[in-house]
């Protein structure tokens, strides 16, 4: 069997504005907003340090620094939780800072999805890889999404894409992808790249936002100025070119749908869900849950 190199790096591009969420965002980045106890981006880090991770690099820009300073040492913190005895939850603020090696690059303009990956080029070896995460998606408590794709990399050693499954009159909301079916439900290879259709979508998988990208399409990159008339570079593209040349691209179809976060909707969804599948909170939570809806049916 072939034995393709471990992927220890990845990828956050935190660039964005988050303008689905202002005002909510004018000041705070979108990836710390919480779902139940911790920002958006933190469950995804952690995901990707179990699926093997251990650098990150994340790809900010203007108006990020809370980002940054919650992945790091927090000495001031850490010393009152101590003294007030809060030994559990200072175990959970000490434990950030260490769960991988973080870096931090910036995109100085925002010249596409493409361009700010390739802000962080300086960070990725020459044949190495990676993990290219965009946080406004999270996967199903029961799906691992990250650990996924690692996982179908490490078995055809080509680039793979996280896919979830959306309401086909939601596909003109994202990037959708036309595929064949393998041997294996959730996986599937990819023949086409639709942004955003207005009609005809190829199906009904979408995008998530998590890519396994191999050396030969971060080079790809490199050589081109641009995939857009309005001058952006744009992974989809790329990916699209990859497979017009003859490439294969695999994408993880998951059983159960996700959450965009990116969204009102998907935000609170995912509230409802992540907050349900904690012990702690699940019964009295539920309990209020069905209080609501009983009281919004008896109106």
């Amino acid at each position: 069997m072939t034995s393709y190199p471990k992927i220890k790096k990845a990828i956050f591009v935190v660039a964005g504005f988050g303008t689905r969420f202002l005002p909510a965002t004018k000041a705070q980045p979108k990836e710390m907003l919480p779902i139940v106890d911790k920002p958006i981006i933190q469950y995804l880090v952690e995901e990707a340090v179990e699926a093997g991770i251990t650098e990150i690099v994340f790809v900010t820009g203007r108006g990020k620094n809370s980002i940054e300073n919650h992945f790091d040492t927090s000495y001031e913190l850490e010393a009152i939780l101590k003294e007030k005895n809060k030994l559990k939850i200072l175990e959970d603020v000490a434990k950030i800072s260490s769960m991988a090696s973080f870096a931090y690059v910036r995109q100085p303009v925002q010249k596409g999805d493409g361009h700010a990956l390739l802000c962080a080029e300086p960070y990725i070896e020459t044949n190495e890889t990676v993990l290219v995460i965009f946080p406004d998606y999270l996967m199903h408590t029961k799906i691992n999404g990250i650990q996924k794709i690692v996982d179908i990399y490490h078995k055809y050693g080509k680039p793979v894409v996280c896919g979830d499954i959306v309401p086909q009159d939601k596909t003109s909301l994202y990037g959708v992808m036309g595929y064949t079916d393998t041997t294996e439900t959730e996986v599937v290879k990819i023949n086409s790249f639709v942004e955003k259709p207005k009609d005809n979508p190829p199906s009904n998988l979408i995008s998530a936002g998590y890519f396994v990208l191999t050396p030969d399409i971060i080079h790809s990159m490199k050589d081109i100025t641009s995939t857009t008339p309005d001058g952006e570079i744009r992974i989809a593209d790329n990916l699209i070119k990859y497979v017009e040349n003859g490439g294969d691209l695999y994408a993880f179809r998951p059983e159960l749908p996700g959450y965009d976060c990116g969204s009102i909707l998907g935000f609170l969804k995912a509230t409802v869900d992540f907050g349900m599948a904690r012990n702690d909170l699940k019964d009295e939570f539920v309990d209020f849950l069905k209080s609501k809806v009983e009281a919004k049916l008896i109106d």
